[in-house]
């Protein structure tokens, strides 16, 4: 259990991030793949999947000799036929997974082809992802899950490239597919057909195989389909949730692409979540013991931000994240107030800040599922939503969410479509912010000057706000807290320095720039919080130099953060430094104990290390302490208990 604190836990498995390497002289030919027909049969028993799939996809270039797409390696491809049944040249690169169709004669541009895939493979899981590190396809003999990532099919342009689809899934009697779209089945002996029809153009092509019938719960008029295995006992909590989700974020972006939603469990090593049209696939882990509301809210808001809409390119990727992470924060502020949501925005800001380049609007760059591609596309791209929302203004800003999805339903958009309709609600000229936040690098950090004047009316403040980046340009709001009411005033802040006026009746006593956190930008508190962030990144890949270098980042700026501290003491204790461990969880002791929940946790630590060097009159000591804080964040109270009934030993997942 004392390992659960260990790094707040990304939304995947954290895994190196590499910018994508860029094709050597190659242009590669764009085409548009309209429509697919899968037609596939999945074996449990023997894990296997036979498909033959027809792609047609217009080209969109002239003069196209030759195309790529994207398919698992797991998949043996027999054969690549055309509309007229000759064979199309096929060459395989398993280093990215595509596969390289050659054509006899240059197609031409504008005209509908057609091409079917004839494959087999096996499916176990334990197959190399096209998604480092993450399984998004698995054939078990109980169950099975292939998500879009997966390649399980021919795909182009993958999360950008919008489709429509009819699968006809084959499996035995004994197992139900799961899919959006329109459902109809067919039995014959001792196997049924699933056919799934969408008519609408997104991402569909995930599908699950299931045994049993599903929990089904109506909540606020949503029905929810539940196939939990493992997690069972989550399933009504987790349908009674999803309909409190959908109602919610209906109010927010208006009608949902399908009201009624399934929920399938897939296994350990899955992302905590994926959303798919229609349905949301949930690991053991992102189910957890009590319901995860702000995974289920960003899964959920998907059924908009990227069903419905998506990104034209991988480089506005920031418009599906970003939204889906904000949905978190208002579903964390609809049902837990204003000081979860700020709680949670600050989480967020900080995650922003871990990555400076490449800019928001180059993401594409960025190694999918990487800790620095989410915190490109969904923590700044969610930190960008907020501070648009501040510039706005609430009434504005929600007009935009509501307007968005429907306006542009069906359709790939891009961040200028984003903009055009901001300033269209807003009536202001919102290039200055865009260009800021999106395109640009490096983030301020104000600098406040200021003095007070008597009038004959009362007093005038004069001051300006300094930061270092020549080319900023965002408006930031003063509050001056007076011997009566306070006073706001919203400063232009336009390049390195900015002076402002503020007339008050009553007496100023102190003026704070940006009160409410609505910019992203640096404090010595945010240097701190990053530094650790980053080296939480590090250690999630056991990348322990590097992470404690961050970490003493950190401490350069505040030697008495308790946190940066416990930080550095865990790595050394994962390193069996016994010693040096036992430092630093003191040093954590004497900080300043922010978070509250590192010092119950640091006196278990000290408990441990003193049981492995046999002292245990220290160990019981450090363990009564820990147990007199009253502090159980997570499960700490019955972690020491646990400790003083049996002394700690050190096993090999210690390591």
């Amino acid at each position: 259990m004392h390992r659960k604190i260990l790094f707040r836990a990304l939304a995947v498995i954290a895994i190196p991030a590499l910018l994508v390497g860029q094709d050597k002289g190659v242009k590669k030919s764009r085409i548009d793949v309209e429509n697919y027909v899968i037609d596939a049969e999945v074996n449990p028993h023997t894990q296997a999947l036979n498909a033959n799939v027809k792609v047609r996809f217009l080209p969109l270039d002239n003069d196209i000799s030759s195309v790529s797409f994207e398919l698992n390696n797991a998949l043996n491809v027999t054969k690549v036929v055309d509309d007229a049944g000759h064979q199309i040249q096929a060459s395989r690169s398993g280093q990215d997974f595509s596969l390289r169709l050659s054509f006899p004669a240059p197609l031409v541009k504008g005209k509908p082809t057609t091409l079917t895939f004839t494959y087999d493979g096996r499916l176990t899981g334990a197959e190399d992802s096209p998604v480092y590190g993450i399984k998004f396809a698995a054939i078990q003999n109980d169950f099975a899950y292939l998500m879009y990532p997966a390649r399980w099919f021919p795909i182009n342009d993958y999360s950008i490239d919008r489709y429509t689809a009819d699968l006809h899934i084959t499996v035995p009697s004994a197992f139900k597919v799961i899919s959006g779209g329109l459902e109809s089945d067919k039995a014959g002996g001792d196997k049924t057909v699933y056919n799934f029809q969408y008519t609408k153009p997104s991402f569909p092509g995930s599908i699950a195989l299931v045994q049993g019938d599903p929990q089904r719960v109506s909540s606020q008029g949503v029905t929810t389909s539940v196939y939990f295995r493992t997690k069972q006992s989550m399933a009504g909590a987790y349908g009674e949730e999803t309909g409190k989700v959908m109602t919610f974020l209906t109010g927010l972006y208006g009608l949902a692409p399908q009201a009624n939603l399934t929920l399938v469990e897939t296994e350990d090593g899955t992302p905590n979540g994926y959303s798919a049209p229609g349905v949301v696939f949930l690991s053991p882990r992102g189910i957890g013991s009590t319901v995860g509301s702000r995974l289920l809210a960003n899964q959920l808001a998907r059924q908009w931000w990227s069903t419905l809409v998506s990104p034209i390119s991988r480089d506005h990727m920031w418009i599906e994240n970003g939204n889906a992470r904000y949905a978190e924060l208002l579903w964390e502020e609809q049902t837990n107030g204003p000081g979860a949501f700020e709680d949670a925005l600050h989480d967020t800001y900080i995650e922003a800040m871990t990555v400076d380049n490449p800019p928001v609007i180059q993401a594409g760059r960025l190694e999918d599922y990487s800790p620095e591609f989410w915190a490109t596309t969904a923590g700044k791209g969610a930190a960008t939503l907020n501070m648009l929302r501040s510039v706005m203004g609430n009434d504005n800003f929600s007009k935009l969410l509501a307007n968005f999805t429907q306006q542009y339903g069906w359709q790939s958009v891009s961040t200028g479509d984003f903009r055009k309709m901001a300033e269209q609600i807003s009536g202001q000229n919102l290039q200055y912010f865009f260009l800021q936040w999106l395109e640009s690098s490096g983030t301020p950090e104000f600098k406040l000057e200021y003095t007070v004047f008597r009038t004959q009316k009362g007093f005038r403040v004069m001051g300006k706000i300094t930061q270092d980046l020549d080319t900023f340009h965002m408006p930031v709001d003063l509050k001056i807290e007076t011997e009566g009411n306070p006073e706001t005033k919203r400063v232009d802040v336009v390049g390195t320095s900015s002076e402002f006026t503020v007339d008050t009746f009553g007496k100023p006593k102190s003026v704070t720039i940006d009160p409410n956190a609505s910019v992203l930008r640096w404090t010595p508190a945010t240097r701190v919080a990053v530094a650790i962030k980053r080296g939480e990144q590090f250690v999630e890949v056991s990348d322990y130099g590097s992470a404690l270098k961050e970490f003493q980042k950190g401490l350069e700026v505040n030697r008495n953060s308790s946190l940066a501290h416990y930080r550095v003491g865990e790595v050394f204790f994962l390193q069996s430094n016994d010693q040096t461990a036992a430092n630093e969880f003191r040093e954590v002791l004497n900080g300043d104990l922010d978070p509250k929940w590192t010092e119950v946790w640091a006196h278990i630590h000290l408990g441990m290390i003193y049981d492995l060097h046999g002292q245990r009159d220290r160990a019981v000591n450090e363990y009564n302490h820990a147990i007199r804080t009253k502090d159980n964040t997570q499960g700490a109270q019955e972690e020491a208990a646990k400790y003083l009934k049996t002394p700690y030993e050190r096993t090999r997942k210690d390591f």
